[in-house]
C-alpha cells in the first residue's frame, strides 16, 4: 500500500487523458504536496519522502510548462520525462546512500532491523531495480514518443509493475532466508 501512495501522483498523471496534461500535472502536483503534508504530520521525516519531494518538484515544473504552452513540443515526451525523473530521483537516493525504498520499508519493519546490513542491502538492491526499470522505461518511451497511447501505456505500466513484483518476491525470499 505504501508504494501505491508514494506513486499515486504519477498514476493519476498517467491515467488522465493526454489532451488534459496541464490539469493532470496540476492535480498530480496538488496530490504530491498533499501527500508530503499528510506524511510529515504523521511523523515521517523528509528523508523518507524522497520520491514524494521529487514528484512535487517535477510536477511543479511540468504544470508551469503545460499551462504556459499547452501545445509545447515537450508534451509528447512527458511519459519519457516522467520515467527519467523517477530514475533520477531513485538513482540520486542511491548515490546519497538513502535508497528511497528504505523509508517505505521502515513503515512495515520493526525498528530493531533498520540498521542491520541485510535490511539496508536489501533496500539498495530493490531501489537499484526500480531505478533501472525507470531508466529503461524512459528510453523506450522516448523512442515511442510519437506512437499511440495503446503502445506507450503498457511500457509505462511495466515500468512500475516489474519492479513492484520484484520487490514483493525479493523481500519474501530475503525474509525466508533470514528466518532460516
Amino acid at each position: 500500500m505504501s508504494y501505491l501512495r508514494t506513486f499515486a501522483p504519477w498514476i493519476v498523471y498517467a491515467v488522465i487523458p493526454s489532451a488534459h496534461w496541464n490539469w493532470a500535472a496540476l492535480i498530480a502536483l496538488l496530490l504530491s504536496v498533499g501527500l508530503i503534508a499528510q506524511q510529515t504530520r504523521s511523523g515521517r521525516s523528509l528523508d523518507a519522502l524522497i520520491i514524494e519531494l521529487g514528484s512535487a518538484v517535477f510536477f511543479a515544473v511540468i504544470t508551469v510548462v503545460a499551462f504556459a504552452d499547452p501545445n509545447s513540443g515537450l508534451h509528447p515526451y512527458t511519459p519519457a520525462l516522467s520515467a527519467a525523473a523517477l530514475a533520477l530521483i531513485a538513482g540520486a537516493s542511491l548515490a546519497l546512500r538513502k535508497p528511497f525504498t528504505l523509508g517505505i520499508a521502515k513503515q512495515s519493519t520493526p525498528r530493531e532491523f533498520w540498521d542491520r546490513p541485510l535490511f539496508i542491502r536489501t533496500n539498495v538492491i530493490i531501489t537499484a531495480v526500480w531505478t533501472a526499470s525507470f531508466a529503461v522505461s524512459a528510453v523506450v518511451l522516448a523512442l515511442l514518443a510519437d506512437s499511440s497511447p495503446a503502445i506507450r501505456i503498457p511500457v509505462q505500466v511495466a515500468g512500475f509493475v516489474v519492479p513492484m513484483v520484484f520487490t514483493v518476491r525479493y523481500v519474501a525470499r530475503t525474509r525466508a532466508k533470514a528466518a532460516r
